[in-house]
C-alpha cells in the first residue's frame, strides 16, 4: 500500500482548501517531480522551478475554489513553466494564420459550402469509438502542432475509407514540407495537406519517427508513400453548422487560441474560457456531445496524456460567439480521400554507411573512428534512427537523444533546463564496417 501514498497526497493537496503551507507544497513538488521524471541541472534551477510551480498551484487552487466553473484545472507535466514559457514552447500555428483565413482562396482546397449540405449529423459522435483516432502524441517543445493536426486528420479519413488505422509521420512534414511551413517554427494544415498530395503520400510514424526537432529531409523515407489523400476541403469561416456536419463525416483539423492561461492547466470538464480568438495553436476535433446543458467539441491535443483528459479537451460548442470558443470556428479543414493507397512499399533494406559498408535493417550507421573529418571505421547501432554519441562507442534512442557517456545514460531535455532521465544506453552490436579508404 505504500505506493498509494504519493498519489493520495497529490490528490488531497490539489483540492484541499485553503492553500497548502510552504512545507506541504514542497512535499507536493517533490512528489510531482518524481511522477513526471523531472530532474534539474542545478539547485538554483530547481528552486526557480519550485517557485513557478508554487505560483501555478495557487492559480489552479483559486480557480477550483470558485466552484462555479464548468471545468477544473490541475497539475500536469507543464506545471513548472511560467505561462510565457509555455506559450513560447508548446504552440506553433503559423503567425500568419489570422491573415491566412482572410484570403479568399486558402490554398487550393475546395469549399465545403455545397459538399456538406446533405449531411445529417447525429446528436453526438466520437470517432475514437469507431477506431479512427490514433493515440495521443506529444509535440514537446517543437512548435509543430500543425503537423500533428494534419496527420491526425489524414489518419482519420484513411481509417474511414480503407478500414486501416495507421499512425503517420509528423517528422516527415517537419523536415520536408518547407515551401510554406516552417517545421518547429510553425505552419498551417492546408499547406501540409498540399504537400502530401504533391508528394503522392506520406510515410508512417514508425518508419520516420518524431524527434522533437527539425532535421534534414530523409529523401529515402520521403519515397515511402504509405497513405495518400486526393484533396482537402476548407470549411467556411465561422460556420459552426458546417463544422458540425464536417465532424459528423470525419475528424477535422482546426486552429484555436491556446494561449489562455487556464489552457495550460486544464484538467477536465467543458472549457468555456475566457479565451482570445487570435489563432496560435492547431488541434483535431474528433467528435462532439452535450452535458449538463453545455454542447461541446471533443478535441485531441498534442501535449501528451498528462495534459487534460488523457490528452483531450472538451471545448464549448454553440457558445453564442460566431468565432467559437478560442476561435475554434475560424480555421477548419479536412483532407478528402477516394483513391486506394499504393501497394505496400518493400521492406527497408540494409542501412548504407559508405561505399564499402552497411548495417542491417533497423540499425543505424555510426562512425567509430574519425580522422580529419573522415570516418575510417563504422559501427552498427542496434536501434532504428538512433543518435550516435560522440565517443564513437555508444548510441541512444531517437526519443532520448542526449548522450551522457560519463554516466552511461540517454537523456531527454524537457521544457527549459529540465532533464528527464530514461534508459541506459544501448551498446553497439559489435559489427564493424570496413574502411572507407583502404590504406
Amino acid at each position: 500500500m505504500k505506493w498509494l501514498l504519493p498519489s493520495l497526497v497529490l490528490v488531497l493537496l490539489i483540492f484541499q482548501q485553503p492553500l497548502c503551507t510552504c512545507s506541504s507544497i514542497s512535499d507536493l513538488f517533490e512528489t510531482w517531480c518524481q511522477q513526471n521524471g523531472k530532474k534539474y541541472s542545478s539547485e538554483q534551477e530547481r528552486m526557480y522551478r519550485f517557485k513557478v510551480f508554487e505560483e501555478n498551484y495557487a492559480y489552479i487552487t483559486e480557480h477550483n475554489s470558485k466552484g462555479n466553473s464548468s471545468y477544473t484545472l490541475g497539475l500536469n507535466a507543464y506545471s513548472d513553466l511560467t505561462h510565457h514559457e509555455f506559450r513560447n514552447s508548446f504552440l506553433g500555428l503559423s503567425s500568419s494564420a489570422n491573415d491566412f483565413i482572410r484570403l479568399k482562396g486558402r490554398g487550393s482546397g475546395s469549399s465545403a459550402a455545397g459538399v456538406l449540405s446533405d449531411v445529417d449529423a447525429p446528436s453526438s459522435l466520437d470517432w475514437r469509438d469507431k477506431g479512427a483516432v490514433t493515440n495521443v502524441k506529444n509535440q514537446g517543445s517543437c512548435g509543430a502542432c500543425w503537423s500533428f493536426s494534419a496527420t491526425g486528420a489524414i489518419e482519420g479519413i484513411n481509417k474511414i475509407t480503407t478500414g486501416s488505422l495507421v499512425s503517420l509521420s509528423e517528422q516527415e512534414l517537419i523536415d520536408c514540407d518547407r515551401s510554406y511551413n516552417q517545421g518547429c517554427g510553425g505552419g498551417l494544415m492546408d499547406y501540409a495537406f498540399e504537400f502530401v498530395i504533391k508528394n503522392g503520400g506520406i510515410d508512417t510514424e514508425k518508419d520516420y519517427p518524431f524527434r522533437e526537432k527539425e532535421g534534414t529531409c530523409n529523401k529515402n523515407k520521403l519515397q515511402r508513400r504509405v497513405v495518400t489523400i486526393d484533396g482537402y476541403t476548407d470549411i467556411p469561416q465561422n460556420d459552426e453548422d458546417k463544422l458540425l456536419k464536417a465532424v459528423a463525416t470525419q475528424p477535422v483539423s482546426v486552429g484555436i487560441c491556446g494561449s489562455a492561461r487556464a489552457f495550460q492547466s486544464y484538467s477536465k470538464g467543458i472549457f468555456t474560457g475566457p479565451c482570445p480568438t487570435d489563432l496560435d495553436h492547431a488541434v483535431l476535433i474528433v467528435g462532439y456531445g452535450s452535458e449538463n446543458g453545455f454542447d461541446y467539441w471533443i478535441i485531441k491535443n498534442s501535449w501528451g496524456t498528462s495534459w487534460g483528459i488523457n490528452g483531450y479537451i472538451h471545448m464549448q460548442r454553440n457558445s453564442g460567439n460566431q468565432e467559437g470558443i478560442c476561435g475554434v470556428n475560424k480555421l477548419a479543414s479536412y483532407p478528402t480521400k477516394t483513391s486506394p493507397n499504393p501497394p505496400n512499399p518493400p521492406a527497408p533494406g540494409p542501412s548504407k554507411c559508405s561505399t564499402f559498408t552497411s548495417c542491417g535493417q533497423g540499425e543505424t550507421c555510426c562512425c567509430g573512428l574519425k580522422f580529419l573529418g573522415i570516418c575510417l571505421s563504422w559501427k552498427c547501432c542496434g536501434l532504428d534512427s538512433a543518435v550516435c554519441c560522440k565517443d564513437g562507442r555508444h548510441c541512444c534512442p531517437w526519443d532520448y537523444p542526449i548522450c551522457d557517456t560519463s554516466r552511461n545514460l540517454c537523456l531527454k531535455r524537457m521544457s527549459n533546463a529540465t532533464i528527464v532521465q530514461q534508459p541506459q544506453k544501448e551498446p553497439f552490436t559489435g559489427k564493424f564496417g570496413g574502411l572507407i579508404y583502404p590504406f
